[in-house]
């Protein structure tokens, strides 16, 4: 008999239960709210886009505190259908009431998949994206609203996802690894046995959620994959791959790639985009670092190859994996695949 304990998978409803209750807190939408770059960038977008929003019907998918549902409203939207599933619906409704929009935004408690809206709309508008673009899975209702309540020829914002990697430095991971060495001087004990332990723990197989500084980022990032709001599908969410070719800037030990991306708005005048790159003011998605399991020296121009696929966990569905495979300069392929740490699965019903 195994004594292997596997991680039990989590039913839908408490995948989504788990999922919804993170919502339900003010710590997260404060976050949001806070996050000028995202914020400012919707404000910005659906404003510019007030001459397809003007006395038309908007649905505003996981609204949270109604922000974009508002500004959809000052758009000059004739009706906003604010769908939020978690109980900070609830506050949505006093916020909109607050701005003495109540006329305008409709507050819907529930999930887009099973509210009943009285009329199809000409424009959806969400802000979806989780980090590494893909976790929490919420891309799969804006385009299960699209396929029931959008009108032909309608618009969503944003329209347009990308996907970016890059080889990075982590020089942090460097200093924690290098800190077992300096025991002995400070204390007289000599604990640089620890260190490859400490490697082990640290370069491990968890997407860690960090800011990125420029001086890390090893070559120009690559895309390796693009998601039309329009067309991408359920099915075509279930694995996002691409390839990706970098060529490192210098001399330097890559110890990690860096995830990140963009989204797009169509606009009038010229498309505005709302960017992760590091090389970008930081958001609070920040970028996802994958730890390779061993650094590996590059120098200026040596080849980063490889393939990245990203798909949802067997656990939860809620909870995206990335695998890549990947070829540094002379070295023979390697894989590893990332998750995002799910203490859920650990939790009690």
């Amino acid at each position: 008999m195994s004594h292997v304990v596997k991680k039990r998978k989590l039913d839908k409803s408490r995948q989504d239960r788990l999922y919804f209750d993170s919502y339900s807190d003010v710590t997260i939408h404060e976050e949001m709210i806070a996050d000028h770059v995202r914020t400012s960038t919707y404000r910005t977008a659906i404003l510019r886009n007030s001459e397809s929003i003007r006395g038309k019907v908007v649905l505003d998918v996981g609204a949270g505190t109604g922000v974009l549902s508002i500004f959809c409203a000052q758009a000059g939207a004739k009706k906003v259908y604010a769908v939020e599933a978690c109980s900070i619906a609830e506050q949505a409704i006093k916020i909109v009431k607050h701005n003495n929009l109540e006329d305008k935004v409709e507050v819907i408690r529930g999930t887009v998949e099973t509210v009943d809206l009285p009329e199809k709309v000409e424009v959806i508008v969400s802000e979806w994206m989780g980090y590494a673009l893909l976790h929490e899975s919420m891309l799969n209702s804006v385009l299960y609203a699209r396929d029931k309540w959008l009108k032909a020829g309608g618009i969503i914002l944003p329209s347009k996802a990308e996907l970016y990697i890059s080889p990075i430095s982590d020089p942090l991971l460097e200093d924690r690894l290098h800190f077992w060495y300096t025991v002995k001087d400070q204390y007289g004990v000599d604990m640089s046995c620890m260190s490859d332990f400490a490697r082990r723990c640290i370069m491990n197989s968890d997407i860690t959620v960090n800011s990125v500084t420029v001086e890390d980022v090893l070559s120009h990032p690559a895309r390796f994959a693009e998601l039309d709001l329009h067309s991408v599908t359920v099915e075509e969410l279930r694995s996002v791959k691409g390839h990706f070719r970098c060529e490192s800037f210098g001399s330097a030990a890559v110890n990690a790639f860096c995830v990140y991306f963009t989204v797009t708005f169509p606009c009038p005048d010229k498309p505005l985009v709302l960017s992760t790159s590091p090389f970008k003011p930081e958001t609070h998605w920040k970028q996802a670092v994958l730890y390779l399991d061993a650094p590996v020296e590059v120098v200026q121009d040596t080849p980063v190859t490889g393939e990245v696929s990203m798909y949802p966990s067997e656990e939860s569905a809620r909870h995206i994996c990335i695998h890549v495979d990947y070829t540094i300069g002379e070295q023979k392929r390697q894989s590893k695949t990332f998750s995002i740490p799910d203490w859920s699965s650990e939790a009690q019903p």
